[in-house]
Protein backbone atom coordinates (compact mmCIF):
# COMPACT_ATOMS: atom_id res chain seq x y z
CA UNK A 1 0.00 0.00 0.00
CA UNK A 2 1.44 3.46 -0.85
CA UNK A 3 1.66 5.53 2.10
CA UNK A 4 2.92 9.31 2.29
CA UNK A 5 5.16 11.17 5.08
CA UNK A 6 3.25 12.50 7.82
CA UNK A 7 4.56 15.91 6.87
CA UNK A 8 3.73 15.74 3.17
CA UNK A 9 0.38 14.50 4.54
CA UNK A 10 -0.44 17.93 6.53
CA UNK A 11 0.98 19.66 3.49
CA UNK A 12 -1.31 18.74 1.04
CA UNK A 13 -3.98 18.68 3.62
CA UNK A 14 -3.09 22.51 4.61
CA UNK A 15 -2.75 23.33 1.17
CA UNK A 16 -7.08 22.70 1.00
CA UNK A 17 -7.29 26.30 3.11
CA UNK A 18 -8.35 28.53 1.24
CA UNK A 19 -11.85 28.33 2.83
CA UNK A 20 -13.43 26.87 5.94
CA UNK A 21 -15.12 23.89 3.99
CA UNK A 22 -11.50 22.32 3.31
CA UNK A 23 -9.95 23.42 6.60
CA UNK A 24 -6.93 21.16 7.86
CA UNK A 25 -8.31 20.88 11.26
CA UNK A 26 -11.95 19.54 9.95
CA UNK A 27 -9.81 16.49 8.34
CA UNK A 28 -6.38 16.13 10.30
CA UNK A 29 -6.05 12.73 12.20
CA UNK A 30 -7.08 12.40 15.75
CA UNK A 31 -5.26 10.37 17.85
CA UNK A 32 -6.14 10.77 21.50
CA UNK A 33 -3.41 9.83 24.17
CA UNK A 34 -6.96 7.99 25.86
CA UNK A 35 -7.07 5.26 23.21
CA UNK A 36 -3.04 5.03 22.51
CA UNK A 37 -2.48 4.36 26.40
CA UNK A 38 -6.07 1.64 26.36
CA UNK A 39 -4.47 -0.08 23.23
CA UNK A 40 -1.09 -0.57 24.86
CA UNK A 41 -2.87 -1.46 28.55
CA UNK A 42 -4.56 -4.20 26.26
CA UNK A 43 -1.93 -5.48 24.95
CA UNK A 44 0.47 -5.61 27.96
CA UNK A 45 -2.52 -7.36 29.71
CA UNK A 46 -2.46 -9.98 26.96
CA UNK A 47 1.14 -10.18 26.60
CA UNK A 48 1.39 -10.69 30.80
CA UNK A 49 -1.63 -13.56 30.50
CA UNK A 50 0.44 -15.48 27.45
CA UNK A 51 3.87 -14.99 29.54
CA UNK A 52 2.52 -15.76 33.29
CA UNK A 53 2.16 -12.14 34.42
CA UNK A 54 5.67 -10.97 33.42
CA UNK A 55 5.75 -7.70 31.22
CA UNK A 56 6.81 -7.62 27.79
CA UNK A 57 10.81 -6.69 26.81
CA UNK A 58 11.46 -3.31 25.59
CA UNK A 59 11.79 -4.76 21.93
CA UNK A 60 8.33 -6.74 21.96
CA UNK A 61 6.92 -3.62 23.54
CA UNK A 62 8.32 -1.25 20.43
CA UNK A 63 7.41 -4.19 18.52
CA UNK A 64 3.79 -3.73 19.48
CA UNK A 65 4.01 0.00 19.52
CA UNK A 66 4.50 0.05 15.83
CA UNK A 67 2.08 -2.27 14.67
CA UNK A 68 -0.27 -0.81 16.76
CA UNK A 69 0.69 3.20 15.12
CA UNK A 70 0.25 1.32 11.53
CA UNK A 71 -3.25 0.76 12.04
CA UNK A 72 -4.33 3.05 13.73
CA UNK A 73 -2.80 5.30 10.99
CA UNK A 74 -4.31 3.47 8.32
CA UNK A 75 -7.76 3.86 9.93
CA UNK A 76 -7.64 7.57 10.44
CA UNK A 77 -6.19 7.66 6.90
CA UNK A 78 -9.42 5.76 5.67
CA UNK A 79 -11.63 7.90 7.98
CA UNK A 80 -10.64 11.54 6.12
CA UNK A 81 -9.96 10.27 2.55
CA UNK A 82 -12.79 7.37 2.13
CA UNK A 83 -11.73 6.35 -1.60
CA UNK A 84 -9.75 3.79 -1.70
CA UNK A 85 -5.85 3.81 -3.48
CA UNK A 86 -7.60 1.52 -6.02
CA UNK A 87 -10.90 3.12 -6.60
CA UNK A 88 -8.66 6.49 -6.92
CA UNK A 89 -6.12 5.35 -9.11
CA UNK A 90 -8.85 4.08 -11.10
CA UNK A 91 -10.48 7.39 -11.23
CA UNK A 92 -7.50 9.23 -12.34
CA UNK A 93 -6.68 6.85 -15.47
CA UNK A 94 -10.62 7.19 -16.30
CA UNK A 95 -10.06 10.97 -16.79
CA UNK A 96 -13.34 11.50 -16.89
CA UNK A 97 -13.89 14.85 -19.03
CA UNK A 98 -15.44 18.32 -17.45
CA UNK A 99 -18.09 17.72 -20.14
CA UNK A 100 -18.95 14.23 -18.79
CA UNK A 101 -18.93 15.15 -15.67
CA UNK A 102 -20.87 18.69 -15.42
CA UNK A 103 -23.68 16.44 -17.67
CA UNK A 104 -24.03 13.92 -15.40
CA UNK A 105 -24.45 16.76 -12.38
CA UNK A 106 -26.71 19.05 -14.84
CA UNK A 107 -28.97 15.65 -15.40
CA UNK A 108 -30.33 15.52 -11.95
CA UNK A 109 -32.26 19.01 -12.65
CA UNK A 110 -35.89 17.84 -12.64
CA UNK A 111 -37.83 17.54 -15.85
CA UNK A 112 -34.26 17.60 -17.74
CA UNK A 113 -33.67 13.94 -18.49
CA UNK A 114 -30.77 14.96 -21.42
CA UNK A 115 -29.58 18.06 -20.50
CA UNK A 116 -27.47 20.61 -23.18
CA UNK A 117 -23.91 19.94 -22.73
CA UNK A 118 -21.69 21.74 -25.24
CA UNK A 119 -18.53 19.96 -25.57
CA UNK A 120 -16.26 22.62 -27.39
CA UNK A 121 -13.71 23.08 -23.72
CA UNK A 122 -13.74 20.22 -21.66
CA UNK A 123 -15.20 17.57 -23.95
CA UNK A 124 -13.20 13.94 -24.65
CA UNK A 125 -10.99 15.34 -27.28
CA UNK A 126 -9.75 18.36 -25.07
CA UNK A 127 -10.53 17.29 -21.65
CA UNK A 128 -7.14 17.22 -20.13
CA UNK A 129 -5.99 20.64 -21.73
CA UNK A 130 -9.09 22.65 -21.74
CA UNK A 131 -8.29 23.71 -24.94
CA UNK A 132 -11.23 25.36 -27.34
CA UNK A 133 -12.74 23.28 -30.04
CA UNK A 134 -15.42 25.59 -31.71
CA UNK A 135 -16.40 22.53 -34.06
CA UNK A 136 -20.13 22.49 -34.94
CA UNK A 137 -20.32 19.12 -33.87
CA UNK A 138 -19.42 20.26 -30.38
CA UNK A 139 -22.03 22.22 -29.68
CA UNK A 140 -25.33 21.52 -28.36
CA UNK A 141 -28.91 22.04 -29.14
CA UNK A 142 -31.42 23.58 -26.93
CA UNK A 143 -33.56 21.37 -24.93
CA UNK A 144 -37.51 21.77 -24.41
CA UNK A 145 -39.19 20.68 -21.35
CA UNK A 146 -42.62 20.63 -22.33
CA UNK A 147 -44.99 18.29 -21.80
CA UNK A 148 -43.39 16.49 -19.18
CA UNK A 149 -42.79 19.61 -17.39
CA UNK A 150 -45.50 21.03 -15.20
CA UNK A 151 -43.97 24.44 -15.19
CA UNK A 152 -43.02 24.43 -18.96
CA UNK A 153 -42.60 24.87 -21.40
CA UNK A 154 -38.85 26.02 -20.88
CA UNK A 155 -35.62 26.00 -23.48
CA UNK A 156 -32.33 24.82 -21.77
CA UNK A 157 -28.98 25.89 -23.18
CA UNK A 158 -25.44 25.37 -23.11
CA UNK A 159 -23.45 28.15 -25.13
CA UNK A 160 -19.71 29.11 -24.84
CA UNK A 161 -19.68 33.14 -25.38
CA UNK A 162 -16.65 34.12 -27.19
CA UNK A 163 -15.01 36.94 -25.49
CA UNK A 164 -11.85 39.61 -27.24
CA UNK A 165 -8.78 38.62 -27.00
CA UNK A 166 -6.88 35.31 -27.08
CA UNK A 167 -8.33 32.55 -25.80
CA UNK A 168 -10.86 33.67 -23.64
CA UNK A 169 -14.29 31.81 -23.07
CA UNK A 170 -16.72 31.62 -20.72
CA UNK A 171 -18.95 28.43 -20.40
CA UNK A 172 -22.74 29.23 -20.30
CA UNK A 173 -25.68 27.58 -19.07
CA UNK A 174 -29.10 29.05 -19.20
CA UNK A 175 -33.09 28.52 -19.06
CA UNK A 176 -35.86 30.72 -20.19
CA UNK A 177 -39.38 30.09 -20.41
CA UNK A 178 -41.16 29.86 -24.13
CA UNK A 179 -44.08 31.83 -24.73
CA UNK A 180 -44.03 35.15 -23.12
CA UNK A 181 -41.78 38.31 -23.48
CA UNK A 182 -38.03 37.82 -20.82
CA UNK A 183 -38.30 41.38 -18.56
CA UNK A 184 -35.50 40.04 -16.23
CA UNK A 185 -32.27 38.41 -15.75
CA UNK A 186 -30.60 36.13 -12.84
CA UNK A 187 -26.62 35.85 -13.28
CA UNK A 188 -25.26 32.81 -11.24
CA UNK A 189 -21.82 33.27 -10.23
CA UNK A 190 -20.01 30.06 -8.61
CA UNK A 191 -17.51 29.96 -6.03
CA UNK A 192 -13.21 29.33 -5.74
CA UNK A 193 -12.80 26.50 -8.00
CA UNK A 194 -16.32 25.33 -8.63
CA UNK A 195 -18.67 25.32 -11.54
CA UNK A 196 -21.90 26.16 -12.61
CA UNK A 197 -22.99 22.58 -12.15
CA UNK A 198 -23.06 23.08 -8.44
CA UNK A 199 -26.31 25.33 -8.93
CA UNK A 200 -28.16 22.39 -9.88
CA UNK A 201 -30.71 22.37 -7.19
CA UNK A 202 -31.58 25.74 -8.35
CA UNK A 203 -32.29 26.33 -11.64
CA UNK A 204 -35.50 24.60 -11.87
CA UNK A 205 -37.21 26.38 -8.97
CA UNK A 206 -35.69 29.82 -9.90
CA UNK A 207 -36.68 29.45 -13.28
CA UNK A 208 -40.51 28.72 -12.60
CA UNK A 209 -41.39 32.92 -12.50
CA UNK A 210 -42.78 33.87 -15.52
CA UNK A 211 -41.04 36.75 -17.30
CA UNK A 212 -37.53 35.88 -16.40
CA UNK A 213 -34.62 33.88 -17.60
CA UNK A 214 -31.25 32.57 -15.56
CA UNK A 215 -28.07 32.06 -16.61
CA UNK A 216 -25.08 30.39 -14.93
CA UNK A 217 -21.36 31.26 -16.03
CA UNK A 218 -18.37 29.49 -15.20
CA UNK A 219 -15.96 32.03 -14.36
CA UNK A 220 -12.47 33.01 -16.01
CA UNK A 221 -9.87 30.47 -16.00
CA UNK A 222 -12.24 27.75 -14.07
CA UNK A 223 -15.17 25.46 -14.61
CA UNK A 224 -15.51 24.96 -18.43
CA UNK A 225 -14.43 28.43 -19.21
CA UNK A 226 -10.73 28.78 -20.98
CA UNK A 227 -7.94 29.27 -19.38
CA UNK A 228 -6.21 31.98 -20.02
CA UNK A 229 -2.38 32.73 -18.39
CA UNK A 230 -3.10 34.43 -15.80
CA UNK A 231 -0.52 37.50 -15.12
CA UNK A 232 -0.39 40.64 -13.45
CA UNK A 233 1.64 43.63 -14.43
CA UNK A 234 0.71 46.31 -11.28
CA UNK A 235 3.82 46.95 -9.45
CA UNK A 236 1.82 48.12 -6.57
CA UNK A 237 -0.03 46.66 -3.93
CA UNK A 238 -3.71 47.96 -4.29
CA UNK A 239 -2.84 48.03 -8.04
CA UNK A 240 -2.59 44.16 -8.35
CA UNK A 241 -5.77 43.46 -5.96
CA UNK A 242 -7.77 45.83 -8.66
CA UNK A 243 -5.77 43.95 -11.77
CA UNK A 244 -6.75 40.65 -10.07
CA UNK A 245 -10.43 41.60 -9.78
CA UNK A 246 -11.17 42.96 -12.67
CA UNK A 247 -9.22 40.26 -14.55
CA UNK A 248 -12.84 38.33 -13.43
CA UNK A 249 -15.31 41.52 -14.07
CA UNK A 250 -14.40 42.97 -17.17
CA UNK A 251 -15.01 39.22 -18.65
CA UNK A 252 -18.64 39.64 -16.87
CA UNK A 253 -19.24 42.84 -18.19
CA UNK A 254 -18.25 42.25 -21.83
CA UNK A 255 -20.15 39.06 -21.49
CA UNK A 256 -23.10 41.43 -20.15
CA UNK A 257 -22.85 43.66 -23.34
CA UNK A 258 -22.87 40.70 -25.90
CA UNK A 259 -25.87 38.89 -24.44
CA UNK A 260 -27.58 42.17 -24.43
CA UNK A 261 -28.87 42.41 -21.25
CA UNK A 262 -29.70 46.53 -20.24
CA UNK A 263 -29.43 45.30 -16.63
CA UNK A 264 -29.62 42.22 -14.15
CA UNK A 265 -29.88 40.79 -10.95
CA UNK A 266 -26.35 39.27 -10.06
CA UNK A 267 -26.28 36.42 -7.84
CA UNK A 268 -22.97 34.85 -6.53
CA UNK A 269 -21.54 32.43 -4.15
CA UNK A 270 -18.40 32.67 -1.63
CA UNK A 271 -15.55 34.31 -4.43
CA UNK A 272 -18.08 34.89 -6.80
CA UNK A 273 -20.08 36.95 -4.33
CA UNK A 274 -16.84 38.81 -3.54
CA UNK A 275 -16.49 39.38 -7.84
CA UNK A 276 -20.08 40.21 -7.92
CA UNK A 277 -19.32 43.44 -5.51
CA UNK A 278 -16.44 44.38 -7.25
CA UNK A 279 -18.62 44.64 -10.45
CA UNK A 280 -20.92 46.89 -8.96
CA UNK A 281 -18.41 49.15 -7.94
CA UNK A 282 -16.69 49.34 -11.70
CA UNK A 283 -19.52 49.07 -13.23
CA UNK A 284 -22.47 50.84 -12.06
CA UNK A 285 -25.93 50.91 -13.18
CA UNK A 286 -25.80 47.54 -14.74
CA UNK A 287 -27.62 45.52 -11.52
CA UNK A 288 -30.99 45.86 -10.33
CA UNK A 289 -30.35 43.60 -7.28
CA UNK A 290 -27.66 42.35 -5.63
CA UNK A 291 -27.61 38.92 -3.79
CA UNK A 292 -24.56 37.62 -2.07
CA UNK A 293 -24.91 34.29 -0.69
CA UNK A 294 -21.71 33.60 2.04
CA UNK A 295 -19.68 36.21 -0.15
CA UNK A 296 -15.73 36.02 0.97
CA UNK A 297 -13.34 38.94 1.95
CA UNK A 298 -16.14 41.24 3.89
CA UNK A 299 -14.14 41.52 7.09
CA UNK A 300 -10.93 42.88 7.61
CA UNK A 301 -8.08 41.42 9.45
CA UNK A 302 -5.08 43.20 10.21
CA UNK A 303 -2.18 40.54 8.83
CA UNK A 304 -4.34 40.46 5.48
CA UNK A 305 -4.14 43.65 5.19
CA UNK A 306 -0.22 44.45 5.36
CA UNK A 307 0.92 41.01 4.26
CA UNK A 308 3.29 41.34 1.29
CA UNK A 309 2.14 40.05 -1.96
CA UNK A 310 3.25 37.46 -4.30
CA UNK A 311 6.21 38.12 -6.56
CA UNK A 312 6.87 36.57 -9.61
CA UNK A 313 9.96 35.07 -8.01
CA UNK A 314 7.96 33.54 -5.46
CA UNK A 315 5.72 32.56 -8.06
CA UNK A 316 8.50 30.77 -10.57
CA UNK A 317 10.00 29.28 -7.62
CA UNK A 318 6.72 26.96 -6.47
CA UNK A 319 8.10 23.95 -6.83
CA UNK A 320 11.68 24.54 -4.85
CA UNK A 321 9.27 26.22 -1.84
CA UNK A 322 7.15 22.94 -1.90
CA UNK A 323 10.04 20.97 -1.28
CA UNK A 324 11.35 23.12 1.36
CA UNK A 325 8.14 23.46 3.27
CA UNK A 326 8.16 19.47 3.38
CA UNK A 327 10.86 19.58 5.70
CA UNK A 328 10.14 22.19 7.77
CA UNK A 329 7.87 21.50 11.20
CA UNK A 330 4.59 23.72 11.74
CA UNK A 331 6.05 25.34 15.02
CA UNK A 332 9.92 25.86 13.84
CA UNK A 333 8.70 29.27 12.11
CA UNK A 334 6.75 30.95 15.35
CA UNK A 335 8.98 34.14 15.29
CA UNK A 336 8.60 36.20 18.39
CA UNK A 337 6.81 40.00 17.55
CA UNK A 338 9.54 42.51 18.32
CA UNK A 339 7.92 44.91 20.98
CA UNK A 340 7.34 48.64 19.58
CA UNK A 341 4.74 51.41 19.90
CA UNK A 342 2.73 49.71 17.31
CA UNK A 343 3.64 46.04 16.88
CA UNK A 344 2.83 44.38 13.40
CA UNK A 345 -0.21 42.57 13.11
CA UNK A 346 0.80 38.58 14.11
CA UNK A 347 1.79 36.50 11.71
CA UNK A 348 -1.23 33.65 12.43
CA UNK A 349 -0.11 30.78 9.98
CA UNK A 350 3.03 28.97 10.06
CA UNK A 351 5.92 29.86 7.55
CA UNK A 352 5.25 26.93 5.17
CA UNK A 353 1.65 27.59 4.76
CA UNK A 354 2.20 31.16 3.87
CA UNK A 355 5.04 30.34 1.52
CA UNK A 356 2.76 27.98 -0.55
CA UNK A 357 -0.03 30.57 -0.59
CA UNK A 358 2.26 33.21 -1.67
CA UNK A 359 4.27 31.14 -4.09
CA UNK A 360 0.96 30.25 -5.62
CA UNK A 361 0.55 27.04 -4.79
CA UNK A 362 -3.41 26.51 -5.04
CA UNK A 363 -5.19 23.96 -3.46
CA UNK A 364 -5.87 22.08 -7.02
CA UNK A 365 -1.84 22.62 -7.93
CA UNK A 366 -1.87 19.65 -4.97
CA UNK A 367 -4.19 17.67 -6.68
CA UNK A 368 -2.52 17.83 -10.12
CA UNK A 369 0.78 17.17 -8.55
CA UNK A 370 -0.66 14.04 -6.29
CA UNK A 371 -1.24 12.59 -9.93
CA UNK A 372 -3.23 8.97 -9.38
CA UNK A 373 -3.28 10.09 -4.95
CA UNK A 374 -5.50 13.05 -6.58
CA UNK A 375 -9.12 11.57 -6.62
CA UNK A 376 -8.24 10.46 -3.02
CA UNK A 377 -7.54 13.73 -1.59
CA UNK A 378 -10.40 15.47 -3.29
CA UNK A 379 -12.77 12.60 -1.40
CA UNK A 380 -11.78 13.98 1.78
CA UNK A 381 -13.39 17.22 0.95
CA UNK A 382 -16.42 15.70 -1.02
CA UNK A 383 -17.35 13.02 1.20
CA UNK A 384 -17.97 15.24 3.81
CA UNK A 385 -19.22 18.64 1.93
CA UNK A 386 -22.23 16.35 0.05
CA UNK A 387 -22.56 13.79 2.76
CA UNK A 388 -25.84 15.25 2.93
CA UNK A 389 -27.01 14.24 -0.57
CA UNK A 390 -28.45 11.23 -1.82
CA UNK A 391 -25.46 8.96 -3.00
CA UNK A 392 -25.89 9.04 -6.20
CA UNK A 393 -26.25 12.84 -6.31
CA UNK A 394 -22.82 13.02 -4.22
CA UNK A 395 -20.64 10.43 -6.95
CA UNK A 396 -21.96 12.61 -9.63
CA UNK A 397 -20.14 16.25 -7.76
CA UNK A 398 -17.06 14.06 -6.44
CA UNK A 399 -16.39 13.36 -9.88
CA UNK A 400 -17.28 16.31 -11.58
CA UNK A 401 -15.43 18.23 -8.20
CA UNK A 402 -12.07 16.45 -9.45
CA UNK A 403 -12.90 16.81 -13.08
CA UNK A 404 -12.22 20.65 -12.62
CA UNK A 405 -9.81 20.32 -10.03
CA UNK A 406 -6.87 18.73 -12.50
CA UNK A 407 -7.27 21.19 -15.17
CA UNK A 408 -4.71 23.42 -16.09
CA UNK A 409 -4.65 25.94 -13.54
CA UNK A 410 -5.44 29.71 -14.85
CA UNK A 411 -7.95 31.82 -12.41
CA UNK A 412 -6.93 30.27 -9.33
CA UNK A 413 -3.44 31.78 -9.55
CA UNK A 414 -5.52 35.32 -9.39
CA UNK A 415 -6.82 34.24 -5.63
CA UNK A 416 -3.38 35.02 -3.79
CA UNK A 417 -3.56 38.29 -5.08
CA UNK A 418 -7.24 39.02 -3.51
CA UNK A 419 -7.33 36.77 -0.42
CA UNK A 420 -4.18 36.20 2.38
CA UNK A 421 -3.79 32.71 4.04
CA UNK A 422 -7.51 31.81 6.11
CA UNK A 423 -9.55 33.84 2.80
CA UNK A 424 -9.23 37.17 4.54
CA UNK A 425 -9.16 39.54 1.70
CA UNK A 426 -5.99 41.87 0.95
CA UNK A 427 -8.52 45.27 0.19
CA UNK A 428 -11.53 44.01 2.68
CA UNK A 429 -15.12 44.86 0.96
CA UNK A 430 -16.51 46.18 4.41
CA UNK A 431 -13.84 49.20 2.97
CA UNK A 432 -15.59 49.64 -0.07
CA UNK A 433 -19.01 48.03 0.18
CA UNK A 434 -20.86 51.27 1.54
CA UNK A 435 -19.95 52.23 -2.63
CA UNK A 436 -22.35 49.74 -4.04
CA UNK A 437 -25.08 51.74 -5.85
CA UNK A 438 -23.87 54.75 -4.76
CA UNK A 439 -21.22 55.12 -7.53
CA UNK A 440 -21.34 57.82 -10.41
CA UNK A 441 -22.78 56.26 -13.59
CA UNK A 442 -19.60 56.89 -15.55
CA UNK A 443 -16.81 54.49 -16.71
CA UNK A 444 -13.95 53.34 -13.40
CA UNK A 445 -10.88 52.08 -14.07
CA UNK A 446 -11.07 49.79 -11.14
CA UNK A 447 -13.24 48.91 -8.21
CA UNK A 448 -13.22 51.38 -6.49
CA UNK A 449 -15.35 53.70 -4.09
CA UNK A 450 -16.26 57.20 -5.55
CA UNK A 451 -15.63 60.38 -2.89
CA UNK A 452 -18.68 59.84 -1.23
CA UNK A 453 -18.99 63.51 -0.30
CA UNK A 454 -21.45 65.18 -2.09
CA UNK A 455 -20.69 68.26 -3.81
CA UNK A 456 -21.80 71.87 -1.81
CA UNK A 457 -22.81 73.35 -5.45
CA UNK A 458 -25.10 70.66 -7.05
CA UNK A 459 -26.11 72.80 -10.11
CA UNK A 460 -22.57 72.68 -11.26
CA UNK A 461 -22.39 68.98 -11.55
CA UNK A 462 -23.62 67.18 -14.94
CA UNK A 463 -22.91 63.64 -12.94
CA UNK A 464 -25.42 61.60 -12.18
CA UNK A 465 -25.00 59.18 -9.17
CA UNK A 466 -26.30 55.99 -8.48
CA UNK A 467 -29.67 56.09 -5.72
CA UNK A 468 -28.96 52.63 -4.07
CA UNK A 469 -29.44 49.02 -5.41
CA UNK A 470 -30.69 46.35 -2.81
CA UNK A 471 -28.28 43.82 -1.17
CA UNK A 472 -29.49 40.46 0.11
CA UNK A 473 -26.86 38.79 2.46
CA UNK A 474 -27.29 35.06 2.95
CA UNK A 475 -25.59 33.22 5.34
CA UNK A 476 -26.48 29.45 6.65
CA UNK A 477 -27.08 29.01 9.85
CA UNK A 478 -23.65 26.85 10.75
CA UNK A 479 -21.77 28.98 7.86
CA UNK A 480 -17.96 29.04 8.55
CA UNK A 481 -18.28 32.56 6.64
CA UNK A 482 -19.03 34.90 9.81
CA UNK A 483 -22.99 36.40 9.61
CA UNK A 484 -21.55 39.38 11.63
CA UNK A 485 -19.72 40.67 8.00
CA UNK A 486 -22.57 40.72 6.33
CA UNK A 487 -24.71 42.66 9.53
CA UNK A 488 -21.42 44.66 9.73
CA UNK A 489 -21.84 46.12 5.91
CA UNK A 490 -25.35 46.60 6.14
CA UNK A 491 -24.42 49.27 9.08
CA UNK A 492 -21.96 50.75 6.54
CA UNK A 493 -24.54 50.54 3.87
CA UNK A 494 -26.87 52.11 5.78
CA UNK A 495 -25.10 54.72 7.02
CA UNK A 496 -23.96 56.21 3.28
CA UNK A 497 -27.61 55.83 2.64
CA UNK A 498 -28.61 58.56 5.32
CA UNK A 499 -25.64 60.31 4.21
CA UNK A 500 -26.82 60.16 0.36
CA UNK A 501 -30.58 61.02 1.55
CA UNK A 502 -29.33 63.80 3.99
CA UNK A 503 -28.76 66.14 0.54
CA UNK A 504 -30.53 64.23 -1.47
CA UNK A 505 -32.84 66.46 -4.14
CA UNK A 506 -36.90 65.12 -4.36
CA UNK A 507 -36.19 62.93 -7.57
CA UNK A 508 -33.43 61.25 -5.91
CA UNK A 509 -35.39 60.37 -2.76
CA UNK A 510 -38.29 59.44 -4.82
CA UNK A 511 -35.91 57.07 -6.90
CA UNK A 512 -34.14 55.85 -3.56
CA UNK A 513 -33.84 51.48 -3.64
CA UNK A 514 -31.08 50.81 -1.28
CA UNK A 515 -32.51 48.33 0.97
CA UNK A 516 -29.60 45.82 2.53
CA UNK A 517 -30.51 43.00 5.05
CA UNK A 518 -29.19 39.93 5.84
CA UNK A 519 -30.55 36.05 6.10
CA UNK A 520 -29.99 33.08 7.63
CA UNK A 521 -30.79 29.81 5.79
CA UNK A 522 -31.93 27.02 8.46
CA UNK A 523 -29.30 24.00 8.51
CA UNK A 524 -27.10 24.73 5.90
CA UNK A 525 -23.20 25.83 5.99
CA UNK A 526 -21.23 27.89 3.41
CA UNK A 527 -22.39 26.45 0.04
CA UNK A 528 -26.01 27.40 1.61
CA UNK A 529 -27.68 27.86 -1.94
CA UNK A 530 -27.18 23.50 -2.03
CA UNK A 531 -27.35 22.83 1.77
CA UNK A 532 -30.72 24.71 2.20
CA UNK A 533 -31.84 24.77 -1.07
CA UNK A 534 -35.18 24.44 -0.91
CA UNK A 535 -35.85 27.43 1.99
CA UNK A 536 -32.72 28.96 -0.25
CA UNK A 537 -34.74 29.25 -3.35
CA UNK A 538 -37.85 30.35 -1.60
CA UNK A 539 -36.15 33.24 -0.25
CA UNK A 540 -34.51 33.92 -3.64
CA UNK A 541 -37.54 34.16 -5.53
CA UNK A 542 -38.69 36.86 -3.19
CA UNK A 543 -36.18 38.29 -4.29
CA UNK A 544 -36.58 38.07 -7.82
CA UNK A 545 -40.52 38.88 -7.13
CA UNK A 546 -39.42 42.20 -5.64
CA UNK A 547 -37.28 43.48 -8.83
CA UNK A 548 -40.45 42.73 -10.80
CA UNK A 549 -43.03 44.93 -7.80
CA UNK A 550 -39.68 47.83 -8.06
Amino acid sequence: MLTLPATTRTLLLASLYPFRSLALHDYAPQFTLTSYYATMASADSDAQAREGGKPMLARHRQQNDEAADIKSQTAARNSYFPLSYKDGVAQWWAGLSPAVTEHRVLSFIPYLRQPPTQTQTGGPKNGSSMSVDKSSENQADPVKTDSEDPYGPRMWHSDLVQLSGKNRFLNEFSVERLNEKTENSLVMLHGYGAGLGFYYKNFESLSRLPHWKLYALDMPGMGRSSRPPFTIKAKDREGKVWEAESWFVDALEEWRVKRGLEKMTLMGHSLGGYMAVCYALKYPGRLDKLILASPVGIPEDPYAVSEAMPTEAEADSMAKDFANAESESIQAHQQPQQKSAQPPPRRPYSKWLTTLWDANISPFSVVRFAGPLGPRLVSGWTSRRFAHLPAEEAQALHDYSYSLFRQKGSGEYALAYILAPGAFARSPLIRRIQGVGRQYIEPHSEPSVDNADRPANREEVMKVRETGIPVVFYYGDHDWMDVKGGREAVERMGEEKRKALATATDEEKRLENGDVKVRVVKNAGHHVYLDGADEFNKMVAEEMKDVERA
